[in-house]
């Protein structure tokens, strides 16, 4: 029987993450970025080059050189050139959403959610010594302080055309939420504490302020006032970056994210009770709940689930969440959840047949693709393979290259 992790033995951890990296290799483009990958690892062949999800598969090639693959340098060294390149709009700054592959954008559109994984990217290129990334890694940050974020509350700012003239009313919770993480390894790859005080701000008013009052769920959609829209996509309940009402695997996402906020020495008390009450909330709305076993997608502001496919992302952030938890409280409940969530992935998700997770399964456990299709990348479930192994620190790259000095001392 295969041997199911546990907190603090590495062995499976280090097999499962060398398995999803021989899968991400197979996204790299000839000239151009990581593709979106299908259910057997071949990039779709719909000419459509993400910059979030060459973004993303850059991060975890960096992530793999702390880690000591040497191959993997010239995989992040490709992602730095495509973002550096031709994702990025020479014409008027900032980065396109997609292109193909002949270069021409495909959406007349400049977003923050993007631009929040090209920060991730060069950041933790940059920790990983990578050339171009830290100047990859200024110019994100000045678009994103210039265009994106709001001076009077931190906030961002959703979406503008792609000539930065027009901006859309909507304001989103899903591209801020990843600026925690984006601005917390921008925060140690310059040695700024800026991005960190930035990305606190923007956990307060979300988390600290809006869910709080929300009974702890994550509240996704606003209007230009920062008002929630409570209905907004009622009518399109499974968007798969706007859906209608609460998404669980956010809730338990943003409690890891409080935790590393917690790590890069913020001045708030309430980050870890908050972690907790967001942790408790998302297991009790998501996990089993409609009488069949894996998280549901989303919920009502009840609570009564609306779509219940099962998303592969939010599973892989409830075991590295559960397992930072666990490290911060040495609760066993944490580690309870640890176990079962890690066994249920083995069970369930991880396929040894075509490789990577399913990124999707309906309520009987088949594969499915209502909300996403294939297998996009490795972005969360490798992510799940680092974190319970891993020093706490505001960003995993830094955690990554903590850990390696401390074997390389103890040799």
């Amino acid at each position: 029987m295969t041997q199911l992790p546990r907190p603090g033995s590495p062995p499976y951890l280090r097999v499962e993450g060398e398995r999803l990296l021989a899968f991400a290799r197979n996204a790299r483009l000839p000239g151009w970025g990581f593709g979106w990958l299908d259910s057997y690892g071949s990039p779709l062949a719909d000419d459509t080059v993400h910059t979030y999800i060459t973004a993303r598969m850059t991060h975890v090639f960096s992530l793999a050189t702390l880690q000591g693959h040497a191959w993997a340098a010239q995989y992040a060294d490709h992602g730095i050139a495509a973002l550096t390149g031709p994702l990025h709009d020479d014409e008027y700054g900032g980065w396109h959403t997609a292109t193909d592959r002949a270069g021409r954008p495909l959406a007349d559109e400049k977003a923050a959610y993007p631009h929040m994984f090209v920060i991730l990217a060069a950041a933790s290129a940059t920790i990983a010594g990578r050339p171009g990334a830290a100047e990859l890694l200024a110019r994100a940050l000045e678009v994103v302080e210039r265009r994106f974020r709001e001076p009077e509350s931190g906030l961002l700012r959703e979406r503008w055309d792609r000539t930065w003239r027009s901006l859309d009313g909507y304001r989103g919770g899903n591209s801020n939420m990843h600026a925690i993480e984006a601005l917390l390894a921008a925060s140690d790859a310059t040695g700024d504490q800026a991005p960190a005080d930035q990305a606190l701000q923007i956990a307060d008013h979300l988390v600290n302020s809006v869910a709080r009052h929300a009974q702890w769920r994550v509240v996704e959609h606003f209007d230009e006032d920062w008002s929630p829209a409570w209905r907004y996509h009622e009518e399109r309940p499974a968007d798969p970056f706007r859906p209608f009402g609460a998404t669980v695997g956010h809730g338990i996402e943003w409690s890891r994210l409080l935790i590393h906020l917690r790590a890069a020495e913020a001045d708030a008390d309430w980050l870890l009770p908050a972690a907790r009450e967001l942790f408790a909330r998302a297991d009790r709305d998501g996990w089993n709940a409609d009488g069949h076993e894996g998280f549901v997608y989303t919920v009502d502001w009840a609570g009564a689930p609306v779509v219940a496919a099962r998303l592969h992302w939010a599973l892989a952030e409830a075991v590295g969440a559960a397992a930072v938890m666990h490290r911060v409280t040495g609760d066993e409940q944490y580690r309870l959840r640890y176990d079962e969530w890690w066994q249920w992935a083995e069970d369930h998700l991880i396929d040894r047949d075509a490789g990577s997770w399913h990124h999707e399964l309906d309520v009987a456990g088949r594969p499915a693709a209502t909300v996403k299709i294939g297998k996009a990348d490795v972005y969360h479930a490798f992510q799940a393979t680092l974190l319970p192994k891993l020093p706490l620190a505001p960003s995993l790259a830094a955690a990554v290259l903590r850990a390696g000095r401390a074997a390389t001392r103890s040799e």
